[in-house]
């Protein structure tokens, strides 16, 4: 993973990319995670707003996206 800090009012987030997508740019997202929420954003146009989720929410997206992994 690779991250970047980046200030977010008082708190600096740290923004990290999969390992997955390599270095030849294509669809990504970039996560940061806070206290009580993770911040999702798009890795090619770092200038757009950031999404937020709360933390219970991503591990459960996280969850149900590894498993769907496994069945392609």
């Amino acid at each position: 993973m690779t991250s970047e800090p980046t200030s977010r009012g008082l708190n600096p987030l740290s923004w990290f990319k999969s390992s997955y997508s390599g270095s030849g740019g294509g669809d990504c997202v970039e996560v940061a995670a806070a206290f009580v929420t993770v911040h999702v954003r798009d890795s090619k146009d770092r200038a757009l707003p950031s999404i937020s989720v709360g933390a219970t929410q991503w591990a459960a997206f996280v969850g149900f996206a590894a498993g769907r992994a496994t069945e392609l």
